[in-house]
């Protein structure tokens, strides 16, 4: 219920005014053709142009809100405001350049505003639906705990193996030395090593455990429980990382690009008086 909150706040307040300044700006620029054309040095053009720059503006300036005002109701009208206002610059932007583009800095502009529009998007999305796919996975567990199972099943499994045939006790060591959990941000982002050793592992031994003598089916058995367990902790553990850490990189875009924004927007601004 908490990750719906900044959606309907008080009653989608933020959500109409969006609906009114996009339906006001789409008016504006169908009914008001300059005669020098729709583009963004029209007197429309510069309307559009003020309240786009604007709201760059605030909602830059929410990123420095939140941490200053902590209070639920607080965060979650400012945070609802930032994303139905954000929604709609993308079109009160697009309706300012006049659907003009090419290699300038007002394109640009436009370009980086694409850019962390989308990003705030995705990190809206990671923090709805992320969070409660973690719950879902690690229930009660917690990432140290489960690193630690995964630890003490190596270690069960090491010492099963010694008394296995060489070839078992090969595989069970492979796996155990060369599976890796997050190593690396591409890693983490995907969620899973290519050919896991652990998976491998499994699969191996399911074909070595045929012709086994009957005095150690059993270990057999306990061993293959053991690595088929540890596949699936090592799995839950690459996917709590992978969810930590999509919720975080997309702030590797948002943040910097939203700084380029304001750097270009203001160039953009320079370029139109310089030039005006």
């Amino acid at each position: 219920m908490q990750h719906s909150n900044f959606f309907d706040y008080k009653k989608y307040r933020y959500f109409k005014v969006a609906v009114v300044m996009i339906l006001l700006a789409f008016a504006t620029f169908l009914l008001f053709e300059p005669a020098v054309g729709h583009y963004g040095g029209s007197w429309v053009g510069y309307a559009l142009g003020t309240i786009s720059a604007g709201l760059v503006f605030w909602m830059a300036w929410y990123g420095i809100r939140k941490r200053r005002y902590r209070s639920s109701g607080t965060t979650q009208a400012w945070l609802s405001a930032h994303i139905y206002l954000g929604t709609a610059l993308t079109f009160i932007a697009t309706f300012h350049s006049g659907f003009h583009y090419g290699l300038n800095i007002h394109t640009v502009t436009y370009g980086l505003l694409m850019i962390v529009v989308i990003s705030g998007f995705f990190g809206n999305y990671a923090y709805m639906i992320y969070p409660r796919l973690m719950t879902e996975n690690m229930g009660e567990d917690n990432l140290d705990g489960l690193l630690l199972r995964i630890a003490e099943a190596d270690k069960m499994a090491r010492q099963i193996a010694l008394m296995m045939p060489d070839d078992i006790n090969n595989t069970v060591t492979r796996a155990c030395r060369e599976t890796s959990i997050g190593i690396g941000l591409l890693e983490q982002l995907r969620g899973f090593q290519p050919d896991c050793p652990t998976a491998m592992a499994v699969q191996e031994l399911t074909a070595l455990g045929h012709d086994l003598p009957v005095e150690q089916r059993k270990l057999y058995r306990d061993l293959y429980s053991l690595m088929v367990r540890r596949e699936s902790l090592v799995k839950r553990a690459r996917q709590d990382l992978m969810y930590r850490a999509r919720m975080g990189f997309w702030l590797y875009f948002h943040v910097p690009f939203a700084i380029a924004l304001i750097m270009a927007m203001v160039a953009h601004v320079l370029a139109v008086f310089f030039y005006w």
